[in-house]
Order: C-alpha cells, then sequence, then structure tokens
C-alpha cells in the first residue's frame, strides 16, 4: 500500500525522514515542483497546488493509498482535510488550525485554564504599545502564524518596541496561506530554559517520544542554534510536563498525529509556548532517534495509518545537534568539512550552504543563514558537547565576499 506524502521539505532538515518512510512504505509525494533529491526515495509523484484539497484528492484516485502524512508546518491543515475527504485517519482539521494559528492556540489554552504566556493580538504599532502597557516589559513580539522563530524578537524597553514590532508585522515564510500576514501577538516574555516534546499521539492519548533542550542566539531575536536529546532526562516522564502538554492538546482538540510542542520552565513551572502539528525540525528527530532509537517518522507514518504507536526506546544516549553561522552577513563560496579531522562522537557532519548562496544572519535572516550541521552522539551530555566544540574545527565556510 501507498502513503502519500505532501511536501517533502528541504534536503538539509527532511530528508532522513523521508528514507525511513521509504523503506517500509511506497511513498507518493504530493508537491509544488517535481522532484529533486527525493526522487530515489518514491513510487511515483504528482506535482500541484498543495493548498488545493480537491486537486490532491482528484490526483491520487487511482492510487492504492494506505494514509496522508506530512511534516510540513504550512501543509497540516490541508494535509487533514485531504485525509478526511479521503476516509483516512487523521488528526481534525479545527485542532490542526488552531496550532497553526497562534491566536487560537492563546485563546484555547486561556479557556481551558493551560499555563501559557499572556497574550494580545494587535495590528498596528499604537495597539502594540497599548498591549505593552498591559503585558510589560520585557516582552516577546511574534508573528501570529509564522514558524522557525522568523519575526520573533525580544523586546526590553520601550524604545525597542517600533523597530521590533514592523519586523513582527513584515515577516513572512513561503506556503504560510491559513491565517492573513500583519497580525502580531505582544506576549509576556517567559523566563527559564526552553524545552520541546515530540510525542504521537492516538485517540487522545499522548505517547511521548523525546524531549529536547534548546539552545538559542543572536539575542534578541529567538535563533535555534542548537538542541540535545538525553534519553535519561527526567523532563521525558516529569508529571508536571506532561500534564501541562496533555491538557494543552486537550484544549486544541488534537487527538491523532505527531506534534512537537515548545515550553518555557519557569519559576512558576512549565507555560506552552506553542504547540506544532508536526514532526519537529532543526534535525531534532533525527537526534531523538541516535539517544532512544525511536524513528519519529516510521512512528507518525503507522499512526496515520490508524495503528496505535510504540514509542519504547530501544537505547539510552545522549544526542545533540548544533547549526553553524558565518561570522557577518556573506554569500558562500564553498563549505569544507575535514571529515578525518571529526572526532569519534560525531554521527553527521552536512554543508547546508550552497555555492553562491547569501547568508544573511538575524534579523534579516534566520534558519536560512546556517552553512553547515553536527550531529553527535554519546554517553553522556559533557562527551556530546565537547564533541560539537572540536567538530568546529574542521568545518570551515569559504566567503565569496561579505553583504
Amino acid at each position: 500500500m501507498t502513503l502519500l506524502l505532501v511536501g517533502a521539505g528541504s534536503q538539509a532538515y527532511r530528508e532522513y525522514l523521508l528514507r525511513s518512510v521509504a523503506k517500509e512504505y511506497e511513498v507518493h509525494l504530493l508537491a509544488e515542483r517535481a522532484p529533486l533529491w527525493e526522487g530515489p526515495f518514491l513510487s511515483g509523484h504528482t506535482v500541484l497546488d498543495t493548498t488545493d484539497v480537491q486537486a490532491m484528492a482528484d490526483a491520487v484516485r487511482d492510487i492504492p493509498y494506505e494514509a496522508v502524512l506530512t511534516w510540513d508546518d504550512t501543509r497540516v491543515v490541508h494535509t487533514a482535510e485531504l485525509a478526511r475527504l479521503l476516509g483516512l485517519p487523521g488528526g481534525e482539521p479545527e485542532a490542526m488550525l488552531r496550532c497553526r494559528d497562534k491566536r487560537a492556540t492563546r485563546e484555547a489554552l486561556r479557556e481551558a485554564g493551560v499555563p501559557q504566556a499572556r497574550s494580545e493580538l494587535v495590528t498596528s504599532l499604537p495597539q502594540a504599545r497599548t498591549a505593552a502597557a498591559l503585558v510589560g516589559y520585557p516582552l516577546v513580539l511574534k508573528p501570529r502564524a509564522l514558524n522557525a522563530s522568523t519575526g520573533v524578537s525580544k523586546v526590553e524597553e520601550p524604545a525597542q518596541l517600533a523597530r521590533l514590532f514592523r519586523l513582527a508585522r513584515g515577516a513572512t515564510a513561503p506556503g504560510a496561506v491559513e491565517v492573513a500576514a500583519g497580525d502580531v501577538l505582544v506576549e509576556e516574555y517567559l523566563d527559564g530554559p526552553e524545552i520541546s516534546v515530540d510525542a504521537a499521539w492516538y485517540e487522545g492519548r499522548m505517547h511521548p517520544a523525546f524531549v529536547a533542550r534548546k539552545e538559542c542566539g543572536f539575542p534578541p531575536y529567538f535563533e535555534e542554534t542548537g538542541h540535545l536529546v538525553d534519553a535519561d532526562d527526567p523532563l521525558l516522564t516529569d508529571p508536571a510536563v506532561l500534564d501541562v502538554v496533555a491538557a494543552a492538546h486537550a484544549a486544541v482538540g488534537f487527538t491523532t498525529g505527531w506534534t512537537h510542542t515548545e515550553l518555557r520552565l519557569t519559576a512558576a513551572g512549565p507555560k506552552v509556548v506553542e504547540i506544532n502539528a508536526r514532526i519537529g525540525g532543526d534535525r531534532i528527530p533525527d537526534i531523538g532517534r541516535l539517544a532512544l532509537g525511536i524513528d519519529a517518522a516510521l512512528v507518525a507514518a503507522r499512526v496515520a495509518c490508524g495503528r496505535e504507536p510504540d514509542t519504547t526506546p530501544d537505547r539510552r544516549r545522549v544526542a545533540a545537534v548544533r547549526f553553524h553561522y558565518p561570522e557577518r552577513d556573506c554569500i558562500a563560496r564553498e563549505v569544507v568539512i575535514d571529515t578525518a579531522a571529526l572526532p569519534d562522537p560525531v554521527d553527521t557532519a552536512q554543508a547546508i550552504a550552497l555555492p553562491g548562496q547569501e547568508l544573511r544572519l538575524p534579523p534579516n535572516g534566520h534558519v536560512s543563514s546556517r552553512y553547515a550541521l553536527v550531529t553527535t552522539v554519546g554517553a553522556t551530555q559533557e562527551e556530546c558537547r565537547s564533541a560539537l566544540d572540536k567538530a568546529s574545527a574542521a568545518v570551515r565556510l569559504e566567503v565569496l565576499r561579505e553583504l
């Protein structure tokens, strides 16, 4: 039987997912362009507008499909609508939209009493100033329905508000169509470490897979520069964390699929930052697999087929990923990796930037400014972090010119 995949995503961040799924399923890709790197993993493909749910349904009429899946944040609503139209298992489109729309998330969580940041929706700078007076400084500005921390910033004082509001209001992302651009959330700043919880959901029951601890850089922006997953992280079984995650999903009505939930561990307890109704990005599922042996892509595909997931780990390790950024805005000539100089705990060292690619640091660019990534796996957090430090000397960006 065939698994319908809506969008494959970028090679650097999603190829390992497609490779896993293709080992157990025939995969038919529905995408906006013809396959490039995806080709070896596919049994077929259709090029079409993936926001047109009826067109997707018509295109697969003669395919013996079993399930439909996406790990593209901008297509989770359309994929859920396609599953409903085809009579396949899947999450509710209304719940997916509540996750995509950060304002709808906040309203659902507020009504259910789930711990989260105070949040005010604004569309203009005068409204933002009024909301800031209510929320208090420091605060966070974020676009209503973007991902990868695009347009998100911390505002320390009123003098910074106008500039950073314009940044949030003007932020855009390819393929984001479900919520109109321009709306901005003015939110309480949640102090404390930031984590993410990846989990499978089946008939309303949570099956936690792994917890990642996030590293951020380039303040006042929230650029995610790395993540670490420890199989023995006590947060993975912490009732305070799991209860908040479960309550948040109940509030938005999410019952089936895979989610990546971001939280802050504040002095008052864990609070929800956002719920993403898809597999985590930034290679987090990859290091989750290295640390615990849980293959997020296969588990998510199993749920999409209407079968109960299994997130039982088969190993207990530590794994981490770190992203490499240029010192300043530039055009890349080449990324050179000295594989002989990489320490043993390195699992992957991969170039991301292509020759001639512009690399612009926040706020002018976000994840697109990375030129390489390195993942490590070992027995301890210290071993992984030390290997990441040593690997930095083996990964070099050659610059064509500075911008």
